[in-house]
């Protein structure tokens, strides 16, 4: 089991501390075009990564590196959609209640 146990928000705001410190030392403006470009690009990254670990690409790597490369994508997928929800003043946490609530009413008979 992970030891990173943090709340949806504290995760977020770690996420946005890092991406600060990218976009200090690189000079990147990191308006919403930027972080809904680096979603497309980290599931771009994913993709790769799903592929190479499901030998529909070529890879050296073993099975165990290519199956932490794959969580690793996963983690930037997240880290990025949290970035876009803030630079878009979305509470992930409420939009997620919302619509966890509207697939169970689809769920109950």
């Amino acid at each position: 089991m992970a030891r990173y146990s943090k709340s949806l928000q504290d995760l977020q705001a770690d996420f946005l501390r890092v991406s600060d410190v990218y976009a200090a030392r690189f000079s990147i403006n990191r308006d919403e075009l930027w972080s809904l470009a680096k979603i497309s690009e980290e599931v771009g990254e994913l993709t790769q990564a799903h592929l190479r670990l499901t030998g529909r690409a070529r890879s050296d790597e073993s099975a165990e590196l290519l199956r932490q490369k794959l969580a690793d994508e996963v983690a930037d997928v997240l880290g990025m959609l949290l970035i876009y929800a803030k630079s878009q003043n979305i509470d992930v946490g409420e939009a997620v209640e919302r619509n966890g609530c509207a697939i169970s009413r689809l769920e109950t008979p």
